[in-house]
């Protein structure tokens, strides 16, 4: 049954506290690693890109190094000790190649004290709740846009799985399967699960509860609705208005909480949500890759 006012889980009760996007650390600041160079799926919303100033997932100055990553947390600190939570949330997928699990297996060791946390579309994590477990992942956010594959196939292109290219209806029932699978293995190893979805009015605006209803049932702690930034294929349709946006959280606050502070972060952000950013400080001496590659 729906539910109104829910909370995160106790077991959570420390990464809610000290996690930025958990919605209730305003004083703390994250550290995203860009070192993830590959996307294993095609979003029709998707455009990456690499600069200075677009503010916005997706986007970093350059892929960092797995071997540069020591000094870079090292670095941030100084320039920003109240960082908590070290990330990686692209600009490719971190579970389509191993260097973000193997960043993680190093930053466990050396910075116990900051919490792990990745972001995914969710392919590969059937392949990889061990390692995630493993290396002290705490916190994984999931980007969900629907749980009806006829919906989902109108946002993704294509997947690539084991060397396989699957587009249509395949390709959303391969990739919803694996997510719902690998949301609820990882809810079952204490690992908290945010879902992130982003909002498209065509497609599937009146859709949302559904995705936050079928999450929270397999252990989903908590919800991000994303505006959609028109560019990709979908660069001719109009974003979400305020009340579009109030509608989609409604319909998702009845089965999880919402967090609503979300700043749009770059691959490479760095500091407090809502202050200025402090990557092109971070990254200014570092020799670092600008290559990316899509699935």
């Amino acid at each position: 049954m729906p539910c109104s006012n829910v909370k995160l889980d106790e077991r959570f009760a420390h990464l809610a506290m000290n996690h930025p996007c958990l919605g209730r650390a305003p004083n703390k600041g994250r550290l995203h690693l860009p070192i993830s160079p590959e996307c294993n799926i095609k979003c029709r919303f998707c455009t990456r890109s690499f600069n200075d100033v677009e503010l916005r997932p997706g986007v970093a100055k350059q892929i960092l190094s797995v071997g540069d990553a020591c000094e870079t947390v090292e670095r941030a600190l100084e320039l920003c000790p109240e960082i908590s939570v070290i990330g990686v949330a692209g600009p490719g997928d971190s579970l389509a190649t191993d260097h973000a699990i193997h960043c993680f297996d190093i930053m466990h060791e050396r910075f116990p004290g900051l919490i792990g946390c990745m972001s995914t579309n969710g392919l590969m994590l059937p392949d990889h709740v061990g390692d995630i477990v493993k290396a002290g992942i705490r916190s994984v956010t999931v980007t969900v846009n629907a749980i009806n594959p006829s919906i989902l196939s109108q946002i993704i292109e294509r997947v690539v799985l084991n060397g396989e290219t699957l587009t249509g209806i395949k390709a959303a029932q391969t990739l919803l399967l694996r997510q719902l699978w690998g949301i609820k293995s990882l809810a079952a190893r204490d690992v908290l699960v945010k879902i992130n979805t982003v909002l498209i009015p065509e497609i599937n605006g009146e859709h949302v509860g559904e995705i936050a209803e079928a999450t929270a049932a397999l252990g989903a702690s908590i919800i991000n609705i994303i505006p959609l930034i028109p560019q990709g294929d979908f660069s001719h349709m109009e974003p979400p208005d305020c009340s579009q946006i109030n509608e989609a959280r409604e319909a998702a606050e009845r089965y999880l909480p919402v967090f609503r502070h979300c700043q749009h972060c770059r691959a490479d952000a760095c500091g407090l949500l809502g202050e200025t950013g402090l990557e092109s400080r971070l990254y200014q001496n570092l020799s670092c890759e600008n290559t990316f590659s899509h699935g």
